[in-house]
C-alpha cells in the first residue's frame, strides 16, 4: 500500500516548470473563475434590487404627486364653497345666489364630487348640492368627520373610504366616498355660529390612480393607508377584510419617508414609503425578496454558468501556451547559466519574454549595472542636496512685508507721496533680488543691493532711530554668493540689538577678502549677549524667536554650508552691553554662468580651486 502512496505521488508530483506553472495557473484560474463568477451573480443581483427599488421610488413619488394634486383640487373646491358662497352670506332669508353658486361648482368638478353639503353645529342640513332628501334618523354629529372638523376647526379633515350614508337619490346606489370637512362661520340674521362644510369626493378616481400602477406580475404591490395602519386602499383588500390575507399596514403607516427591510409574516421584503401632504396619508410600495429581486434572474444565472464554462475552455488552451512560453526560455537561461558555472564563458541566453529577457540581461551586464546604480546613488545624493538646500532658501520670507505695506499706507494718508514713492522702490528691488529668476546663487552686489533696499524700507518703519553703514570692498562685489544671508543677520541686528535704542543705533555693514576668502560682517552697537548665549544662536536650532522671521541665523549657517562645504559659514562674536559682531565666510569664486551653474548643481569648490579660480579671473581681468 505504501509503495502505491509513493508512485502516485511521484505521478502526480510536477517534474518540470512546465508542468508546474501549468498546474499553478490552472488552479489559480478556476479559483478566480468561481470566485468572478459568485461576484458577477451578486452584484447582478445587487445592481436589479438597487433599480428595482430606484423605481418604486420613482413611481410612488409619481403617484404621490397625482394624489396630492387631487387632494388640492378638493381643498380648492372646498375653499371656492366657502369664501365664495357660503361665507359672505346670511342664512336667515332664503338666497337663491348661495345654491346657484354652490351648483356651479358642483357642476364643474361633478366627476370628481358626489355632494356638497352645510350643517350647522347641531347637525342640521342647511343646504346640499346635487339637492337631494337626507336619510332619516341619521344622526350626523355622532359621525368622525363632524366630530373631527368641531374638535380642529383650524384644519380640514380627510376620512378613510366609506359608503356615502347621508342622502337619498332615488337610486338606491351607494357611492364610495372620501369625505373632506372643515369647520365654518355661518351667518344668520347677523349671528355667525359654527357649521361644518362637507365635501364627498368619489374614491373611484384614488382607486383607479392606484389600480394603474399596481399591474406588476412578480409579486410586488403598492397600498395606500392612514398614520394609524388603517387601510384606504389595497389590491387586496377583499381577502384582508376576510381575513384571508394580512398587511403589515399598522406598522408600516409609523414609518417615515424612506426604504425599509422588514420580514413580515415568514417573508422578507423591502417597503418604501412616501407621505402624500395635507392628509398624513401613506403611500407604500412592497417588494418581495423572494418573487421581486430573483424575477428575471434566471436568464442570468444561464448566462453565468455559459460564460464561466467558456472561460474555463478557454482557460486550459491559454495554460498549455503560456506554460510552454514561460518554460522554454527558462531553461535555456538554465542551461547557459550552469554552463558559466561549470567555468566556461558563454553568452548567457537572452530570449522569451520581457521579464526573462531582463533577467538575462542582468545577468550578462550585472558589473554595468553596479556601475550605474553608484551613479545613481551619487546623482541621488546632488540631488538631495539641492533639495535640502532650496527647503532652507524657502524659509526666508520677507515677514516684514505686511508692516511696510501698512507703512506706505500710512505715509500716503499723511501725504508723503515721495517717502511712499521711495519705499515701493525699495521693496521692488528687494524683491526682485529675493526672486532673482530662481537663482540660488548670486553676485555680492546683489546682495549688498538686497541688504541696502531692506534697511532703507526699515529705517524708515523705525524713523530712523538707528544709522546703516556699509563698508565694503568694491573688488568683492563679483563674487558669487548665496542670495539672502544678509537680511535675517540684519533683522536680528535690529530687533535684538538696536530697535529699543534711542537715535543712538548703529549698524556696519563690511566686506573684504581674506586668504582667499571673503568676509562679510554685521556689526552693531547694541545690547549684545554673553559668551553662553552667543554659543548657542548657531547650535540651537529648536529655539522659539520672539521677534522677526524665525528663521535666525542657523538656516543661513545651514545653506552656506550646504553649498559652498563645511569650512564655511557664521561666527558670532558678542559682549552684553558692548554690541554683537557676525561674520560670513564664504570661498572668492568670480561670478561667471558656469560658476553659478556648478555651484547650484553641487559641486563644492576646494581651497585649490577657488585659488585655481581667483588667479584665472585676474588673469582675464589683465
Amino acid at each position: 500500500m505504501k509503495s502505491k502512496r509513493i508512485r502516485f505521488w511521484d505521478f502526480v508530483k510536477p517534474k518540470e516548470i512546465q508542468s508546474t506553472i501549468m498546474a499553478a495557473f490552472s488552479l489559480i484560474s478556476i479559483f478566480i473563475m468561481l470566485a468572478m463568477g459568485f461576484v458577477m451573480y451578486n452584484q447582478f443581483l445587487f445592481v436589479t434590487r438597487e433599480e428595482n427599488v430606484q423605481n418604486t421610488q420613482k413611481l410612488i413619488e409619481q403617484t404621490g404627486k397625482s394624489l396630492e394634486d387631487y387632494l388640492v383640487s378638493m381643498r380648492q373646491i372646498s375653499d371656492t364653497a366657502y369664501y365664495n358662497a357660503i361665507k359672505e352670506s346670511d342664512f336667515s332669508r332664503e338666497n337663491p345666489d348661495i345654491q346657484v353658486k354652490l351648483n356651479l361648482l358642483y357642476e364643474a368638478n361633478k366627476d370628481k364630487l358626489r355632494s356638497i353639503a352645510l350643517y350647522n353645529n347641531y347637525g342640521s342640513l342647511m343646504m346640499a348640492e346635487p339637492v337631494a332628501n337626507q336619510k332619516e334618523n341619521v344622526d350626523v354629529t355622532s359621525q368622525s368627520w363632524f366630530e373631527q372638523a368641531m374638535n380642529k376647526k383650524e384644519n380640514m379633515h380627510f376620512s378613510t373610504p366609506h359608503i356615502q350614508n347621508l342622502f337619498d337619490d332615488g337610486t338606491q346606489h351607494y357611492y364610495w366616498v372620501i369625505s373632506l370637512s372643515r369647520a365654518v362661520e355661518i351667518t344668520t340674521s347677523g349671528v355667525v355660529q359654527t357649521g361644518v362644510l362637507l365635501v364627498d369626493m368619489d374614491f373611484s378616481s384614488i382607486s383607479w390612480m392606484m389600480k394603474q400602477i399596481n399591474d406588476s406580475q412578480n409579486g410586488q404591490y403598492y397600498y395606500l393607508c392612514d398614520s394609524s395602519g388603517e387601510i384606504i386602499y389595497h389590491p387586496r383588500q377583499i381577502q384582508i377584510s376576510e381575513g384571508i390575507y394580512k398587511e403589515n399596514a399598522v406598522v408600516n403607516g409609523g414609518y417615515e419617508e424612506g426604504v425599509y427591510d422588514e420580514i413580515f409574516d415568514g417573508g422578507r421584503r423591502k417597503v418604501v414609503v412616501d407621505t402624500i401632504s395635507y392628509t398624513g396619508w401613506k403611500l407604500i410600495g412592497v417588494i418581495p425578496y423572494e418573487s421581486s429581486f430573483t424575477h428575471g434572474m434566471i436568464n442570468i444565472q444561464y448566462f453565468v454558468v455559459l460564460l464561466m464554462l467558456l472561460t474555463f475552455m478557454m482557460i486550459v488552451v491559454v495554460n498549455r501556451i503560456v506554460s510552454v512560453r514561460i518554460s522554454r526560455p527558462i531553461m535555456k537561461l538554465n542551461d547557459s547559466v550552469k554552463e558559466y558555472e561549470a567555468g566556461e564563458k558563454p553568452e548567457i541566453y537572452i530570449g522569451g519574454s520581457l521579464e526573462i529577457r531582463h533577467l538575462g540581461y542582468s545577468i550578462q551586464k550585472s558589473y554595468e549595472q553596479i556601475d550605474t546604480l553608484m551613479k545613481e546613488i551619487v546623482i541621488e545624493q546632488n540631488e538631495r542636496r539641492k533639495s535640502e538646500l532650496d527647503a532652507l532658501q524657502s524659509q526666508i520670507n520677507p515677514h516684514f512685508l505686511y508692516n511696510a505695506l501698512d507703512s506706505i499706507i500710512w505715509m500716503i494718508e499723511g501725504e508723503r507721496n515721495d517717502e511712499a514713492s521711495f519705499m515701493i522702490s525699495q521693496l521692488a528691488k528687494l524683491f526682485r533680488i529675493s526672486l532673482s529668476k530662481g537663482r540660488t546663487v548670486i553676485t555680492v552686489r546683489e546682495e549688498l543691493q538686497h541688504a541696502r533696499s531692506y534697511m532703507n524700507i526699515q529705517k524708515i518703519r523705525y524713523k530712523n532711530t538707528f544709522s546703516v553703514d556699509f563698508q565694503v570692498d568694491p573688488s568683492i562685489e563679483d563674487c558669487c554668493t548665496v542670495k539672502l544671508i544678509l537680511q535675517p543677520i540684519l533683522e536680528n541686528a535690529i530687533n535684538y540689538g538696536v530697535s529699543s535704542m534711542d537715535d543712538c543705533g548703529e549698524i556696519i555693514v563690511s566686506g573684504k577678502r581674506d586668504n582667499g576668502n571673503i568676509i562679510l560682517a554685521v556689526e552693531d552697537n547694541g545690547l549684545g549677549m554673553s559668551e553662553e548665549e552667543a554659543a548657542l544662536v548657531l547650535t540651537d536650532s529648536n529655539r522659539v524667536h520672539k521677534k522677526g522671521s524665525g528663521v535666525g541665523l542657523v538656516n543661513v549657517n545651514n545653506r552656506i554650508k550646504i553649498l559652498f562645504g563645511k569650512e564655511y559659514g557664521l561666527t558670532v562674536e558678542s559682549e552684553p552691553d558692548e554690541g554683537t559682531r557676525v561674520s560670513i565666510c564664504i570661498p572668492e569664486v568670480p561670478y561667471t554662468e558656469e560658476n553659478r551653474k556648478k555651484l547650484e548643481e553641487g559641486n563644492i569648490f576646494s581651497i585649490e580651486d577657488t585659488g585655481e579660480i581667483k588667479r584665472q579671473g585676474d588673469s582675464h581681468e589683465k
